[in-house]
């Protein structure tokens, strides 16, 4: 693989690959990447991509920008404001666009929690048991998706970025919260950090000794985008052995691995980087949104869970695109989803039916649908909460109309006649409340 490169805006053009696109597909790139953040790997580039099969490779979709990225009317205002050669227009109206691409989904600045009266802007507490936390080293990734809900902590837009260095005040908040068992490292990608940098939060962790943490998980792109990371970097073997170090102090280790198609598990360094994790007691769980022009295709799903499993991973989620970005082009409708998330469980055995889903994230939990049912001759959507902010919403069945067009939870109408769903009363007096709080 040799040594590791990644390419931006400022230099695609110059990957050899490229020279197969006229200048008017680079020009729509760049348009793109102008507003959505594009950077890719010599990894990704060297080993993933079918270039004879661009452009629609599912990793080619993954991380190159494309035209339809954007709505037209989007594409058109960046695409006069580029040709005018001024970057102070360019960005002025970068951020205009990106500011209508709804980008914090779920409202997610409500989930930032208090340390008495501070703000703890680098952290999220949107579930009982489980914190986010974004260490401001990993912010970045070896590559970006084009899908990524996350996308505005990549593109300096300002007041959007979650970000921070304080690992004792997340040690404060934790101890203060006997209620919290988990904490997700997020991003980004913590795994972009050096060694040095992610052990000087674990080991704060580890040495806390805070008696209700029980697990600490690390959401990362890393094994799929960069195996090397865990293999010939050179601080690789630093990194096992801090997971070791997390284990050994008794703290369960996760790592939330993300796989988006099943190309990415074929490589023999993701195969080495996988049994090199596991061999450090750590344990990876599996996740991917379902994504039009990418993985679509119940195949695609059986076939990836099903070498997950054979590899030692656990199937843990399949997401729906968020409402956020390019949702108008990953988008597939909530019934389709189901239909290939249940075509893909049949043709799996039960050892790979760990996994969860459809899943929406949205602001009151993560909504999974169940199906389609037909109750007093009513053809409805069946949904439950696998999370909810109350967690007495969790498993509670309810419905909406049959609509084989909606895409997500807002796009849905509750069934029987009711004017809302069981909890969109409980969650407009959270927001409320929380409202009053910050003002």
């Amino acid at each position: 693989m040799g040594q590791y490169k990644t390419y931006g805006l400022h230099n695609f053009r110059s990957i050899p690959q490229m020279d197969r696109f006229s200048p008017e597909e680079l020009f729509d790139m760049e348009v793109v990447g102008n507003v959505l953040p594009f950077k890719t790997n010599n990894y990704v580039i060297e080993e993933l991509i079918d270039w004879d099969n661009t452009p629609a490779d599912p990793i080619f979709v993954l991380t190159f920008p494309q035209r339809d990225m954007l709505l037209p009317h989007h594409y058109d205002e960046m695409a006069m404001a580029m040709r005018t050669g001024n970057r102070e227009t360019i960005r002025k109206t970068a951020d205009s666009i990106r500011w209508q691409l709804n980008p914090h989904p779920a409202n997610q600045m409500d989930n930032i929690p208090h340390l008495g009266d501070r703000d703890l802007s680098g952290l999220q507490h949107k579930y009982r048991e489980t914190v986010l936390f974004f260490p401001s080293q990993g912010q970045t990734c070896h590559a970006y998706c084009t899908f990524c809900f996350r996308w505005p902590q990549f593109v300096g837009l300002d007041g959007m970025k979650f970000a921070t260095k304080e690992a004792d005040s997340l040690v404060r908040y934790v101890s203060t919260h006997p209620e919290v068992s988990d904490i997700l490292f997020t991003g980004g990608d913590p795994l972009i950090m050096s060694t040095k940098h992610l052990e000087a939060y674990l080991d704060v962790l580890i040495a806390a000794k805070v008696p209700n943490l029980r697990r600490i998980r690390i959401g990362t792109k890393a094994l799929g985008y960069w195996p090397n990371r865990f293999l010939t970097d050179k601080d690789s073997d630093d990194l096992l052995r801090l997971f070791e170090r997390v284990n050994n102090a008794g703290i369960h280790l996760a790592i939330m691995a993300h796989f988006n198609h099943s190309v990415e598990l074929s490589t023999k360094s993701v195969r080495e980087a996988i049994s090199r994790v596991r061999s450090t007691g750590a344990e990876i769980r599996t996740q991917s949104p379902i994504l039009a022009h990418i993985n679509d295709d119940p195949m695609v799903w059986a076939k990836m869970w099903d070498e997950q499993v054979n590899l030692g991973c656990i199937p843990y989620y399949m997401f729906v695109v968020r409402d956020t970005g390019a949702q108008h082009y990953f988008a597939v409708p909530l019934v389709r989803a189901w239909e290939i998330f249940k075509e893909a469980y049949e043709m799996v055995s039960g050892i790979s039916r760990t996994v969860r889903g459809p899943s929406m994230s949205a602001h009151a939990g993560k909504v999974q649908i169940l199906g389609v049912s037909e109750i007093y001759g009513k053809k409805v959507i069946t949904m439950r909460m696998l999370q909810g902010r109350n967690p007495q919403w969790i498993l509670r069945p309810f419905y909406a109309d049959y609509d084989d067009r909606a895409i997500w939870l807002d796009d849905l109408r509750p069934a029987f006649g009711e004017d809302r769903f069981f909890f969109e009363e409980e969650l407009k007096e959270m927001s409320s409340t929380l409202s009053s709080v910050e003002d």
